[in-house]
């Protein structure tokens, strides 16, 4: 019997212990950063973040927004996931929230600011006037929604938006931590989250950090446009002293490593699949198979193609991808001007150029030169006009007239050797 009643004390207290750390996971607040550029990468560990933090019914999400902006597609893409979020939500903005970064800050449902921090100049590249109507109107249907100003926010991405006391015509609009705060862009000024979440009353039983993952922050680092930029023009860098030296050395293996980092990264960040990678691979096939065959054909041509194809499809868009590959290609091409006229005076690059002369005088001759014949008389056996054939001490020689035209069987005299050439005169 007490046993029995051991036995169901330990239950109780296991259930209540149970009940009190359930209770306890599901009172938490996550903190989840906004960070660095905004692109599929960032897009992909938001939206995995987000789902892991709803699935434990957390009291409330704090963005914690660090950014200098990024792709269009992928900020409005962010903007309708937290928008979504039936939880409370904070963008906490701790440093910088540029371009994009203030469409993602505005679209939480309360917007703080952390001490000397700055939100704004949130002007598009390219600045056309259809990217810009359709920002525009995505800045100002977020700040209606959530009750901001939208002319202010407007005028962070427009420099044609002039506000009296706050931005002149001709420049964008930059608010830091106060001015946010008195233009009701911002609810509150800290840089404490026990504070934050103290002033908009929300209770929890703890805060947790999530970080984003070692895969994450590598590929927004290898899809970064300024070193997928770099890495392009490495590989083909690489690519060109491999063709031009004997052997696989240090310009195949500095090729495929860039190449491998290049599409790697883009891959991980979600900006390609793998059909980009077997078409680029498939065009250096092609472009192999060319230079193995004598003139410029039908591998050639496909081989470029197919190469510009798989860069262009591995970036994030078509204009960064075509700058991207104009830069490789420009320099890959001045390196083979380079290497094919000044290489030879590298002893590293000696091979590449051939720089071996094979002068006279060092005893190196195009023919067997001809200098007994000189002075000499023979007949000649056939007309000369001015080529023809002679008989020279019972040797029939090639000769050229060098006093035009002799008939057959003329008396000749040798006047002239010149390599293998003999030039005659009619006697």
């Amino acid at each position: 019997m007490k046993n029995k009643r051991r036995i169901l004390c330990f239950l109780i207290l296991f259930l209540l212990a149970s009940s009190i750390s359930y209770s306890e996971k599901e009172g938490n607040v996550y903190i989840i950063p906004i960070k660095s550029e905004i692109n599929k990468a960032t897009y992909h560990f938001l939206q995995n973040a987000i789902n892991d933090a709803l699935s434990k019914n957390p009291k409330a999400i704090i963005f914690e927004i660090d950014t200098y902006g990024g792709l269009i597609n992928e900020a409005e893409k962010i903007k309708n996931l937290i928008m979504d979020i039936k939880v409370p939500t904070i963008s906490f903005v701790n440093n910088k929230a540029e371009s994009a970064g203030v469409l993602l800050t505005i679209s939480s449902e309360k917007v703080v600011m952390a001490e000397s921090s700055t939100i704004g100049s949130a002007e598009t590249i390219p600045n056309d006037e259809k990217t810009m109507s359709l920002w525009l109107s995505f800045l100002r249907d977020v700040a209606e929604i959530r009750g901001r100003n939208p002319e202010i926010i407007q005028a962070m991405a427009d420099r044609d938006i002039e506000i009296d006391e706050v931005v002149e015509g001709g420049k964008l609009l930059n608010l830091n931590s106060r001015e946010a705060k008195e233009h009701g862009i911002s609810d509150l000024v800290s840089n404490n989250y026990d504070e934050i979440l103290d002033y908009f009353h929300i209770e929890y039983s703890d805060i947790v950090h999530v970080e984003e993952g070692v895969e994450v922050k590598i590929a927004k680092y290898l899809s970064n446009p300024y070193l997928s930029t770099f890495l392009l023009t490495l590989g083909f860098i690489g690519l060109v002293i491999e063709i031009f030296t004997p052997g696989f050395g240090i310009g195949g293996t500095l090729s495929i490593v860039a190449f491998a980092l290049f599409f790697g990264g883009n891959i991980l960040a979600g900006n390609s699949g793998w059909t980009a990678l077997i078409l680029f691979i498939a065009g250096l096939i092609l472009l192999i198979i060319e230079g193995m065959i004598p003139g410029f054909g039908l591998p050639g041509i496909s081989g470029i193609i197919l190469v510009s194809a798989g860069v262009i499809l591995s970036m994030n868009t078509f204009s960064t991808a075509i700058i991207s590959l104009s830069i490789a290609l420009i320099v890959a091409f001045s390196l083979i001007i380079i290497l094919m006229k000044y290489g030879y005076k590298s002893p590293v690059l000696n091979k590449i150029v051939l720089s071996t002369e094979q002068k006279n005088e060092k005893g190196y001759t195009s023919a067997n030169p001809r200098k007994e014949y000189l002075n000499k008389e023979g007949v000649s056996i056939t007309e000369l006009r001015p080529s023809g054939v002679v008989e020279i001490e019972s040797q029939r020689i090639d000769a050229l007239s060098e006093g035009g035209y002799i008939e057959r069987n003329k008396k000749v005299k040798v006047v002239r050797v010149e390599g293998s050439k003999i030039f005659v005169r009619r006697v």
